[in-house]
């Protein structure tokens, strides 16, 4: 077998350190954990009030939203885990690293503005983005791509201009917002991120197909490893903004569309708590039509970006020190462009 500065290796279900590598810390399958707890929960809840309470008219659109969130994200994220293990499989270790300049602030707005060709929501975007890491490309690029990806693909461009007919002006916002958010979040991490926010295995290349093994079957493994990791924040993720949904009355909602300023915010907010997929998050901004039109460009821009089922995603993937900074900056660099761009265009 080739020596590659892989760290971890798996064959025949046994995990193998190659000698004089650095320890790593084992990543604690907490999803699982967290949605036995959650089981359970459920079980105590029923055996208190009865099977009854599945027909209340809360707990069925609680059951509805998440399911719906789930379903409308789980291709997507199909998408995203065969394209991560067919990169890793597949693809000559060097070839994005060939690809990109060489400069990583010049490869930050290239890796964004290929965000464009990936028809998917974020779910679709967390892996491949880890994929890019793992072979070579900076990290700040692979989040520009990440973010952008999401945003500006013509899935999702297409919809907007549905959404917002006769109004090219919003669709040209959107790309032009979510563009500079990419590109911005990309040189901040350049500027200030730190190495030791990602997980311990992403900081070390991963050198691609070894010699010796079956890329299908590598393929196997790694589609299997990421869906299955990815698929358990998924879940939380939809369970947490299904009850936001129901628990959120429409009054609150009305309540901020009077103020310029805090309906941005608000809505920015509610993109995130919402968890609406890229591709259908125009409609749900088209029917917001008691807010400004900055706000529901905020709602947009936010929404691909910065969710609760992405930032469940991003913590499971790059590590929760990772998730909870970049989803925050992220948050308001997204704002600001929302509001200067829109300003400018709306």
């Amino acid at each position: 077998m080739e020596k590659t500065d892989e760290l971890v290796g798996v064959a025949e279900g046994v995990t193998v350190v190659p000698v004089g590598t650095p320890s790593v810390r084992r990543i604690r399958p907490w999803p699982l954990a967290a949605a036995l707890v959650i089981a359970l929960g459920a079980v105590a809840v029923l055996a208190l009030v009865g099977t009854q309470g599945l027909n209340r008219p809360a707990v069925q659109a609680w059951r509805t939203v998440c399911l719906a969130i789930t379903v409308q994200a789980l291709p997507f994220l199909l998408l995203g885990t065969a394209l991560s293990g067919a990169i890793n499989a597949f693809v000559p270790a060097d070839l994005f690293t060939r690809v990109l300049p060489k400069r990583p602030a010049l490869a930050v707005p290239v890796a964004g503005a290929a965000g464009a060709v990936l028809p998917g929501c974020e779910c679709a975007s967390v892996p491949v983005a880890h994929s890019l890491i793992r072979r070579g490309v900076t990290p700040a690029a692979a989040f520009a791509f990440l973010l952008s990806a999401p945003a500006i693909n013509p899935v999702v461009l297409t919809a907007t201009a549905v959404a917002f007919p006769g109004d090219p002006a919003m669709v040209a916002a959107r790309l032009l917002a979510s563009l500079a958010t990419a590109a911005v979040m990309g040189w901040l991490w350049l500027w200030l991120g730190k190495e030791k926010w990602l997980r311990p295995v992403l900081r070390h290349r991963h050198s691609g197909h070894r010699h010796g093994r079956s890329r299908l079957h590598e393929f196997r493994l790694g589609f299997q490893h990421d869906f299955l990791h990815a698929g358990g924040f998924l879940v939380l993720g939809a369970m947490a903004a299904a009850t936001f949904n129901v628990a959120v009355p429409r009054s609150v909602l009305d309540a901020f569309s009077g103020s310029p300023w805090l309906s941005v915010l608000f809505l920015a907010g509610l993109a995130v708590l919402l968890a609406v997929c890229s591709e259908a998050d125009a409609f749900v901004a088209a029917s917001l039509s008691g807010f400004s039109p900055a706000a529901r460009l905020a709602f947009m821009v936010v929404g691909p970006m910065v969710d609760l089922k992405l930032i469940a995603l991003q913590a499971g993937t790059f590590g929760r020190a990772f998730a909870w900074r970049f989803s925050t900056a992220t948050t308001l660099v997204a704002v600001a462009a929302s509001v200067l761009i829109g300003g400018a265009l709306l």
